[in-house]
């Protein structure tokens, strides 16, 4: 069962920051995605937190995020790559706008010619 409840007392938490995160395009920080809907990609444990690709920034608060996962698939929709030594995939499909205020703790970065990578295989994806 999920825990709706649970995360709408976090999320009127976050919403009520003031604190600045400074963040880039190729970071990866592990993020308050919350308690979604269906299919959509959840955070987990009791701060629903998620790592999450900066794909692209668009300002200081928001950006286009795509959450990352320890299940390796060789499909289309996932991209495997390394991050601190441990495989992991990122969730082309999950793509979703992110307000910085989201954000909890940096844990690492990509390289540029990974984050190419992806986004030629996502511009792929959408056509």
């Amino acid at each position: 069962m999920k825990k709706f409840d649970n995360w709408n007392k976090i999320k009127k938490e976050i919403d009520n920051l003031n604190d600045k995160k400074y963040f880039y395009e190729r970071d990866v920080w592990f993020t308050k995605l919350g308690c979604n809907v269906g299919f959509e990609q959840d955070g987990n444990g009791g701060d629903f937190l998620r790592p999450v690709l900066v794909y692209k920034k668009f300002s200081r608060s928001l950006f286009l995020g795509m959450p990352l996962t320890k299940v390796i698939k060789k499909e289309k929709f996932y991209f495997s790559l390394k991050l601190r030594g441990e495989k992991t995939s990122v969730i082309l499909s999950q793509i979703k706008l992110i307000d910085s205020k989201r954000l909890e703790y940096k844990i690492g970065k990509i390289s540029g010619n990974e984050l190419i990578k992806i986004k030629k295989q996502f511009i792929e994806l959408t056509q």
